[in-house]
């Protein structure tokens, strides 16, 4: 009996330990990519460096990921995104901090990142950083990317990507995403859940 109840108590303390250890890991992980995320810089407009995640600003980020070279489904999304901010009143808009950030620095240096969003609304701030930057940035939203070459075109390649709107906060925790949309709507609704008064989205 003794020798039985010796075995349970080592048994458990390796269990308890191995517990402890497994949840200080994750709890470091966390802090770890929190910590990261703080220290994302991307640069804007001049070329600008910009911390897309600062606590101290308590804007909803709404992020689109794409390049500036894509044909049709960038273009239709900016648009979208322009129409929603165009529909809702400046209060709303005070709640907001919505950003295009390119997946092809290669071509698109942070200058015409920012025209380009620019041409879309004056509220977009267009951003582009070195792909180890990017991409992580980038996997940890689910974004899908890869670059495919074309044969026999100027433009050499052009990359395939998901289309959605991040909605983030300061800190860049995920709180929900709009995927791709032919109409405003679905936009200004979660902009509107988002941004509603009393709505709080720290923690």
């Amino acid at each position: 009996m003794s020798r039985n109840w010796s075995l349970f108590l080592v048994v458990a303390f390796v269990l308890g330990f191995g517990t402890k250890t497994y949840l200080d890991g994750q709890a470091e992980a966390e802090k770890k990519l929190e910590t990261t995320a703080e220290q994302v810089i991307l640069f804007g407009e001049g070329d600008t460096p910009v911390r897309i995640f600062d606590t101290s600003d308590d804007r909803v980020r709404v992020v689109y990921f794409g390049f500036t070279r894509c044909p049709d489904v960038c273009p239709t999304s900016l648009a979208m995104l322009a129409g929603a901010l165009n529909q809702i009143d400046d209060k709303q808009k005070t709640k907001l901090r919505p950003m295009f950030i390119s997946l092809d620095p290669e071509r698109d240096e942070a200058d015409a990142s920012a025209k380009y969003a620019h041409y879309f609304h004056p509220m977009i701030e267009g951003l582009s950083a070195p792909l180890d930057v990017t991409t992580p940035l980038a996997h940890r939203y689910g974004v899908i990317f890869r670059k495919t070459e074309l044969e026999g075109s100027e433009l050499k390649y052009t990359l395939d990507h998901s289309s959605y709107f991040y909605f983030l906060k300061p800190d860049g925790t995920l709180i929900t995403k709009v995927p791709h949309t032919l109409t405003p709507a679905p936009i200004v609704d979660a902009i509107s859940k988002l941004t509603a008064e009393g709505n709080s989205n720290e923690g």
